[in-house]
């Protein structure tokens, strides 16, 4: 790999950690295909169980516990197809990009507008930090994705055009 300025390496930095959650969406989303209602209610029950010992009115711990006693099986099976897809997506876009493949960035860009909308209306309805984060990381990678698309299509550009190629020797 050669030496990436600092556009580059943010670029490499934000498309790698957007791959990194698709993986973790995939890993999910294949965990949840399995799982009944039941299961994931027991689980957060013994994840929050200490939490709640020592703080009755933990945050957090409340509403894992208050959305795990309401799953359904449809939820569970939406949630599961919807990782699932989420994550491959992800996975692939972000494999094209780290190949430089000229097609990706729109596709990636257009991905991410759409997260950013989704979640946008998601704030509006629900707000929480997580979702606040998560948009705006996903706006910082749309961001470096448009930059360094601009970018490799000004090389392919320079490349292309005989009226910018240097002849050797």
């Amino acid at each position: 790999m050669k030496k990436l300025d600092w556009w580059g390496r943010l670029f490499w930095i934000g498309v790698v950690g957007k791959g990194l959650d698709g993986l973790a969406e995939v890993i999910g989303g294949l965990l949840l295909l399995f799982a009944s209602p039941g299961t994931l209610n027991h689980l957060v029950v013994l994840l929050t169980r200490e939490e709640l010992s020592e703080d009755p009115t933990d945050f957090i711990a409340t509403h894992l516990l208050h959305v795990a006693g309401g799953l359904t099986d449809q939820g569970i099976a939406f949630a599961a197809v919807y990782l699932l897809i989420h994550g491959a997506v992800k996975i692939v876009l972000v494999t094209a990009l780290l190949r430089k493949q000229f097609w990706a960035y729109p596709w990636m860009i257009a991905m991410l507008l759409a997260f950013i909308a989704y979640q946008g209306y998601e704030l509006v309805v629900a707000p929480t930090g997580g979702l606040w984060a998560l948009t705006i990381f996903d706006a910082a990678v749309t961001v470096l994705t448009w930059h360094e698309y601009r970018r490799h299509k000004r090389r392919h550009e320079l490349v292309s055009d005989p009226a910018h190629r240097v002849e050797p020797g």
